[in-house]
């Protein structure tokens, strides 16, 4: 072996060392981009696919507090006496120990006397409920309970109810308002019960509707007796008008990562006589508000999965 053959065999191996760093580099490469595609802990490009979405914080089971907005059925509207609210039987903050209330179930008595606050209003609508978040964020409650949107589809005729787009931004201007002044606090949204179960319950009783003819939700309980063709697409409208702003109320409440329905149970619920007012046969009673209590407060406590 000569001199040339000493040269020929360390040029080859630097050729074989050029040749194991290009491969190492371009396996390298193609390390970096996979961990790229499967969202790796590097920064994926604006935009992409890629890029991780952050954690949904989680659901405080035991809340600190908490505000009450809605309608006549948070104020116990004639559970207690003819057309008349009732806040202490509120499902939501009401202190009567028949009732039970979410309030009470988290804080206890005490503290949900000092620590719960009811802004619903009856008669109240969707088109309200920004006003009441305004002043229930003045308090600072680490949840807020909603329910509302009765008395959108309760009208005079079903022509007047609130359209399902204007109900929509109604509800997301409430949300949006409560997120700004309450960027961390809970939000439990109830469901709005099923309108037409409450009139084939109390038109069973000849004082209820009696009092219906006073004007109480016209849309669906007014000629309580006729079952003809108009009637029936009168209240089959109606009922389909609150399918639809519980869809609503489901949408905008699952693009708020703490808020959460009641999946439907209170609109589900099989409202019977002793549920109803005994006053008007179509607002909860105190054991409707009870049964109200129990819903919410499985919805609030229920663990994430």
């Amino acid at each position: 072996m000569g001199r040339g053959t000493d040269q020929r065999t360390r040029y080859g191996r630097r050729r074989a060392r050029a040749a194991l760093a290009v491969l190492t580099a371009a396996a390298l490469g193609v390390g970096v981009a996979g961990c790229d595609a499967v969202g790796g802990d590097s920064p994926a490009p604006s935009g992409s696919a890629s890029k991780r979405s952050k954690p949904a914080p989680a659901w405080d089971t035991s809340p600190g507090s908490v505000a009450a907005v809605g309608d006549s059925i948070t104020r116990g509207f004639d559970a207690c006496a003819v057309l008349s609210d009732c806040p202490e039987v509120s499902w939501a903050t009401g202190s009567s120990a028949k009732v039970d209330s979410l309030a009470v179930r988290l804080l206890g008595k005490a503290d949900a006397a000092e620590h719960s606050w009811n802004y619903a209003v009856t008669g109240a609508r969707m088109a309200d409920l920004t006003a009441q978040v305004t002043r229930a964020a003045q308090r600072g409650p680490q949840l807020v309970a909603v329910m509302a949107g009765a008395n959108d589809a309760c009208r005079s005729s079903t022509s007047e109810m609130t359209p399902v787009a204007d109900f929509r931004a109604q509800f997301q201007e409430a949300m949006t308002t409560l997120r700004k002044r309450l960027p961390k606090a809970q939000v439990y949204v109830s469901s709005i019960p099923d309108l037409k179960r409450l009139w084939s319950q109390g038109r069973t009783n000849a004082l209820g509707k009696q009092v219906w003819k006073l004007g109480l939700c016209p849309s669906m309980l007014g000629d309580a007796d006729s079952m003809d063709a108009a009637a029936t697409l009168r209240r089959n409208t109606v009922r389909d008008r609150v399918a639809d702003y519980n869809e609503v109320l489901r949408e905008v409440c699952a693009k708020d990562r703490r808020c959460r329905t009641d999946d439907g149970a209170v609109h589900a619920y099989r409202f019977g006589t002793d549920q109803l007012s005994h006053w008007d046969w179509f607002h909860p009673s105190v054991d409707g508000q009870a049964r109200l209590a129990e819903i919410a407060y499985r919805a609030v406590t229920a663990k994430t999965s």
